[in-house]
C-alpha cells in the first residue's frame, strides 16, 4: 500500500470560506485525492489552520511548520511521498517576506523531509512540494495579508525555480483553481474537487516513474 501523507495549512485542513467551518471529509481535496487514487493507497491528512513555513507566529502560537515537521514524519513512518503545500500564511503583513524567501523556505522544508530515512524499508521519501494559489482581491483579511496578493501571484515562478535542480517533485496549484472571492485565501467545494483530481493524477506518475 502506498502512504501519502499532505502537509499544509488551513487549504488542507479543509476550511470553508464562507466561514462555516470544515468542510466534510469527501469535500476535502485530500478526500477526493484518497478517492480518486483508490485502493491501495492510503492518504494522512495533516492540515492546520495559520501554519507558516517555517515562522514563529506570537499571535497565533505553535503554527511553526519546520517544528513540527520531524515529529509528523516520524509518526507516521513508513510512507511513500509526503505533499509540502505551505507558503500563504507567511504573506501575512507582520512577517513582511517576499516571495522569494517564503518559496524557498517552503523547499527547504522538502529538502529535510527528503534527508529523512522514513520511507518503506528506512528509505527516503518522495516529496512534492505544491506552490498555493495566488490570494484574490480583496480578500476579507485585507489588513492581515496587506501587500500579499501581488507576493501570492509570484508564487508559482519562485517555488518551481528553487525546486529545480533538487531532487524534489513540483505542482503548481495556481495552474489548476483559483482561491475563493469569498475570503481571498480559502477553496471552495469545486476548487477542492479539482485539486484533490490533479494532485491524484501527479502524484500518480511520481509513484509510477520511482516504483
Amino acid at each position: 500500500m502506498a502512504v501519502i501523507v499532505c502537509f499544509g495549512d488551513s487549504n488542507t485542513w479543509g476550511a470553508d470560506p464562507t466561514g462555516a467551518g470544515r468542510f466534510a471529509p469527501d469535500v476535502r481535496w485530500t478526500g477526493v485525492l484518497a478517492d480518486r487514487l483508490g485502493t491501495g493507497h492510503r492518504v494522512i491528512e495533516e492540515g492546520l489552520n495559520g501554519r507558516t513555513t517555517n515562522l514563529t507566529d506570537v499571535i497565533e502560537e505553535d503554527r511553526n511548520g519546520r517544528s513540527y515537521l520531524l515529529p509528523c514524519l516520524q509518526s507516521h513512518a513508513p510512507f511513500d511521498l509526503v505533499m509540502i503545500m505551505l507558503g500563504t500564511n507567511d504573506l501575512k503583513a507582520r512577517f513582511n517576506r517576499s516571495a522569494s524567501d517564503i518559496a524557498q523556505s517552503a523547499v527547504n522544508l522538502g529538502q529535510l523531509a527528503r534527508k529523512q530515512p522514513v520511507g518503506p524499508g528506512k528509505e527516503r521519501p518522495e516529496v512534492l512540494i505544491i506552490a498555493p494559489p495566488a490570494l484574490v482581491q480583496p480578500p476579507v483579511f485585507d489588513e492581515m495579508f496587506e501587500g500579499g496578493v501581488e507576493k501570492s501571484r509570484q508564487f508559482s515562478r519562485w517555488y518551481e525555480t528553487f525546486v529545480n535542480n533538487t531532487d524534489l517533485h513540483f505542482m503548481d496549484a495556481g495552474a489548476v483553481i483559483e482561491s475563493s472571492a469569498v475570503d481571498g485565501i480559502h477553496f471552495d467545494s469545486e476548487s477542492h474537487r479539482a485539486l484533490g483530481e490533479a494532485i491524484a493524477d501527479r502524484i500518480a506518475d511520481i509513484l509510477a516513474e520511482v516504483s
